[in-house]
């Protein structure tokens, strides 16, 4: 069972490390009801650290999917104004966020996906004037996750109820830096520290393109944008806070080059999307877009993906994960992407991130776009990384680099 002081630390650590709340500031956390208890002590420490004003938004997975199962489309579509003014107004008081997550992998299965993905699409075109707001770090926000039982009996399907959840909490502890006898704070000082390291080094050699192999079959060259920027662990946002977006996070990241693409890359790990588990499947790219794709379960669902708009046949981002992150080694499938990916590299199908190109916050999308920036109203991570992943980078004039050896960061790339 987790302990309350472990549950103190992990609140604090959202709050003052993850979406580092500053003195006065509104503060919106989205929470399932589940996590009630935990919200709770999240709010607490939200005014202890000097927050002028907390707003929690409430959801519940099994309302929502009886709300699915029994409303209309054009319903569900029909989105209330006074939620869009809602966002706005959140927004203009110059906001942070901490989204706290709990869901149940495959609770959706049965949901007809074109229903899903006709939804999707609305909510993501109305709130659409406010994405760039988290996606180009205008304001901080924080993305955590908290084990219900439902969701611990996917993961663990072998044990019972309270032997899943125990297990669960324990990997999530882990992946978030959380003992009963540590500093989390000052751990992930250090671990960013670290993240830090590995920036620095890809930016330093400024590839034109990095070459993905593994015996499973992927074999993948993406082309990377003129003046790209590697990001990994905190991040800053325009008034200055420095926060970190995931808890947990491994990975260093930079933009793809939107038709800069090509070949296959084979999925390590299911990838849960719109409530669904997609699994065993490939992509292939020519010039930048998916031009042949399967799946051995959720065929459709991929399919609603990669064909969410324009832009969510291209990709927006790759990230490099070392096969031996303690994620990785834990050997948990969470069958959540915030942790999963964070066990391997992965690529995101949709849009880029704008502070991944030099002075990209700065730009308009005309520009960016130009830039071979990819735009999308979605970003959806999938895992690829292996205990072989080998991962050759090619320099501006040519040079062939190793950057990856069985799995993990090599060469001048390992620490000493």
């Amino acid at each position: 069972m987790v302990s309350q002081k472990s549950l103190q630390k992990y609140a604090e650590l959202a709050v003052r490390t993850g979406v580092h709340v500053q003195k006065g500031q509104l503060l919106v956390i989205s929470s399932s009801v589940d996590c009630a208890y935990f919200t709770r002590l999240c709010v607490a420490e939200a005014y202890k650290a000097g927050a002028g004003e907390v707003l929690v938004k409430w959801d519940d997975e099994l309302t929502t999917k009886l709300i699915y199962q029994n409303e209309s489309t054009e319903t569900l579509a029909d989105i209330a104004p006074w939620r869009i003014e809602q966002q706005k107004n959140c927004i203009d008081k110059k906001c942070c966020f901490l989204y706290i997550e709990s869901a149940t992998p495959g609770l959706l299965a049965d949901v007809d996906g074109k229903k899903l993905q006709t939804v999707r699409m609305a909510k993501e075109t109305a709130f659409e004037q406010f994405e760039y707001y988290t996606m180009a770090n205008i304001g901080q926000w924080s993305i955590v996750a908290i084990p219900t039982v439902a969701w611990a009996k996917k993961a663990f399907p072998d044990l019972s109820d309270e032997k899943a959840l125990d297990a669960l909490w324990d990997a999530v502890l882990m992946s978030v830096r959380i003992s009963d006898d540590n500093d989390p704070v000052a751990e992930w000082e250090q671990h960013n520290n670290s993240l830090t390291h590995y920036c620095e080094l890809l930016n330093n050699y400024n590839f034109k393109s990095l070459h993905f192999t593994n015996a499973m079959g992927t074999d993948l060259t993406v082309g990377l944008i003129k003046d790209h920027v590697w990001l990994g662990g905190n991040e800053s946002a325009k008034n200055g806070a420095v926060f970190n977006p995931n808890m947990p996070t491994e990975e260093v990241f930079t933009m793809p080059s939107k038709f800069g693409v090509n070949g296959r890359v084979y999925a390590t790990k299911p990838l849960s999307y719109q409530g669904k588990l997609i699994e065993g499947f490939y992509l292939d790219f020519k010039d930048g877009k998916v031009v042949n794709f399967s799946a051995e379960k959720e065929q459709d669902t991929l399919e609603n993906l990669i064909g969410f708009d324009e832009g969510s046949s291209y990709l927006g981002e790759v990230a490099l994960i070392s096969y031996d992150s303690p994620i990785s080694k834990s050997g948990v499938l969470f069958l959540n992407t915030l942790f999963d990916e964070n066990a391997s590299c992965h690529l995101a199908l949709g849009a880029s991130y704008p502070d991944n190109v030099k002075n990209g916050t700065e730009l308009k999308r005309e520009v960016l776009n130009e830039l071979g920036s990819n735009y999308s109203k979605i970003h959806c991570d999938f895992m690829f990384g292996s205990a072989d992943m080998h991962i050759t980078g090619t320099t501006q004039d040519g040079n062939e680099i190793e950057v990856f050896k069985d799995g993990n960061f090599w060469g001048a790339f390992t620490h000493s």
